[in-house]
């Protein structure tokens, strides 16, 4: 099984990532059109040279691997941790049709505040709303199915009930040993975890239940307005407890 896990930065992803490569049976791939992204189009992010000399920039080659490579360490699941906005309207995308899909979506508000903290004034297109929108609708047609949506806050109000909805949506047996993982990050981590990681490089599971919406800086309110129309039409679709 080959898993693509869509996300946009800040969405619980990298936990989620842990989750999955603390089972027995999983291999992991960290954001694997991350140097292709950065390398086809005009962004610039922290740790940007590093990105592009430690990963793949030829988007048809990471693809291929997604799709058809071999799996680490012979595993038989890939789990994939994929952002919706490193997909650039130029990159391939058949080679989506075969993959088991999962959308994690998290509040706007959420994802701005923790956004902004590590790299200030994210714009629409750094939190991925729209991209993972837009993708959720190529996906669908592509498959011919809807893929399974699941919320960031669902997760950390009751990890084991949401994960284990999760397996059984995408025909995978759960494992406890998804709700633990070793402090001190992953050997499959991307370059940039030490600069985006911290937080979950010191944790050994998911952390609790979140509290109320935090307040956004008043001039990212727009980016808010933006994005958060984007998150409510996957959030009708999600997995509930």
């Amino acid at each position: 099984m080959r898993i693509a896990m869509w996300s946009g930065p800040r969405n619980l992803s990298t936990a989620m990532m842990y989750s999955f490569g603390a089972r027995s049976d999983c291999a992991v791939w960290d954001e694997p059109f991350y140097a292709a992204y950065l390398s086809h189009s005009d962004a610039v992010h922290p740790m940007q040279a590093e990105i592009l000399a430690a990963g793949i920039s030829d988007p048809a080659k990471v693809a291929a691997r997604c799709a058809t490579g071999a799996i680490p360490d012979g595993k038989p699941v890939f789990y994939q941790k994929h952002m919706a906005h490193h997909m650039l309207p130029e990159f391939p995308r058949d080679w989506m049709k075969d993959l088991t899909h999962v959308f994690l979506i998290r509040h706007p508000a959420r994802v701005i505040a923790s956004y902004h903290v590590k790299a200030e004034n994210p714009t629409l297109r750094d939190i991925g709303a729209v991209e993972l929108t837009d993708l959720f609708k190529e996906v669908a047609s592509l498959t011919g199915r809807s893929p399974v949506v699941i919320d960031s806050v669902d997760i950390r109000q009751n990890p084991e009930a949401m994960l284990r909805k999760l397996c059984a949506a995408i025909g995978l047996p759960f494992e406890p040993a998804m709700l633990s993982w070793p402090k001190g990050g992953h050997n499959d981590d991307g370059v940039w975890a030490r600069h985006w990681y911290n937080a979950v490089w010191n944790s050994t599971g998911f952390a609790g239940a979140e509290g109320p919406l935090p307040a956004v800086p008043e001039h990212l309110t727009p980016v808010l307005e933006q994005a958060l129309p984007y998150y409510e039409r996957l959030a009708e679709l999600k997995l509930t407890l």
